[in-house]
């Protein structure tokens, strides 16, 4: 099937948010992610960027030269240089606030009020303007002044505890809060649109990395605090459902499968394993009861799929209707047959990126450049400059 043709536009026209413009304050990944989502879906959106850049640009130089953190955070954005403390470039940035429906802030916390571009004021002088105001941990308790980054929050949500192996907790291997926060922001945006809609006025929109995170973690914190159930590492097993992991097969590849109910375990012993009399067996009767008994459990099936291949396997797990994953390396993914890829360009040739969510079902075919450090900021100077000098003729 051939691709569409690529189209080097910020903020493509045909975006279900059209006509939205976003200035964006932003560094590192949870804002950059949740403004690129809205630049995604066809909104404007600029990037003000101090002299040395969104640090960010700096965190590899894997892409060509670029840092794969930026390019997958920054592509369909324009970029203009900002210095919070020079009072021509704040009073650029009310020229551009009159004009914008969402403003998106990162800073340290507290900077942004001592700049006078507080998320409360600014709504005040611009009724209609959405903003948001990520930070680590909110706007109030002890820890609200306190910096903080994706692995640290994974720390302290307790959701490096519950990760890693059996001898020691560890890292999800993306910035899992980052994208989180900014997933929970860009959510907020898209309400306080529709809210606009009936109103006439904007809303202020929080989110933290700590907050996004921690609701995520309901599970393991109502299992442990109204049922006693203490953390556990299972490596590539689920902690409370079971069979539920992964499994070595006879040819040394590995296998993951799924059982959700008792349906499925009763097709899973009789046709998977050839052993129907194991569902009726009373240490397995349940999901309770097969994690309590886990370690027989596994035994029971290692004992057949250790005589398997991992394709043998396979073809017993479709079988069944049972649900299965390859435990994949990166060049599997790279390969991998349900892969959906956009191209965008930047300033050292076109890149590929695997796709966000929703693309290629028809809301969107191509997606705007990663921008240079400060690429369009005479451009949008002049812009500024000219519909400001323009609003008083």
């Amino acid at each position: 099937m051939p691709r569409e043709p690529f189209v080097d536009v910020p903020g493509d026209p045909r975006g279900d948010l059209d006509g939205l413009f976003v200035v964006s304050l932003e560094q590192a990944v949870a804002a950059p992610y949740c403004t690129r989502r809205l630049a995604d879906a066809g909104a404007r959106v600029v990037k003000l960027e101090r002299r040395e850049g969104d640090f960010a640009r700096g965190y590899d130089a894997a892409v060509g030269g670029l840092a794969s953190y930026f390019v997958w955070l920054n592509h369909g954005k324009e970029s203009m240089f900002f210095d919070l403390k020079a009072p021509g470039d704040i009073a650029l940035l009310h020229r551009m606030l009159e004009r914008a429906d969402v403003f998106v802030q990162n800073l340290v916390p507290g900077a942004a009020e001592r700049a006078g571009i507080g998320s409360v004021a600014l709504r005040e002088r611009y009724p209609r303007l959405i903003t948001v105001d990520i930070t680590g941990y909110g706007s109030d308790g002890p820890y609200r002044d306190m910096k903080a980054y994706d692995l640290l929050i994974q720390a302290e949500t307790g959701l490096a505890f519950i990760t890693g192996s059996k001898d020691e907790p560890g890292r999800i291997g993306v910035s899992m809060c980052d994208i989180a926060c900014g997933m929970s922001a860009f959510e907020g945006v898209l309400q306080a649109l529709y809210v606009r809609e009936r109103t006439g006025r904007g809303r202020g929109v929080e989110a933290s990395l700590f907050h996004s995170v921690a609701d995520w973690m309901n599970v393991p914190y109502l299992q442990y605090v109204y049922g006693g159930i203490p953390a556990s590492r299972p490596g590539l097993h689920h902690p409370t459902i079971a069979p539920y992991g992964a499994y070595a097969c006879g040819d040394g590849l590995t296998i993951l499968f799924s059982i959700q109910n008792e349906r499925e375990w009763e097709r899973f012993c009789a046709t998977v394993l050839a052993q129907p009399e194991l569902a009726r067996d009373p240490r397995f009767g349940s999901i309770v009861d097969r994690v309590r008994n886990r370690p027989a459990l596994d035994a029971a099936i290692d004992a057949v799929f250790r005589t398997l291949t991992r394709d043998a396997v396979v073809a017993r797990l479709q079988a069944a209707d049972i649900a299965y994953g390859r435990l994949s390396t990166l060049d599997d993914l790279a390969n991998h047959p349900q892969k959906r890829t956009i191209r965008v360009g930047t300033p050292n040739g076109e890149v590929e990126l695997l796709a966000p969510p929703g693309a290629g079902t028809g809301t969107r075919a191509t997606y705007g450049s990663v921008p240079a450090l400060g690429q369009h900021d005479a451009a949008l100077r002049a812009e500024f400059t000219d519909s400001a000098a323009a609003s008083t003729r």
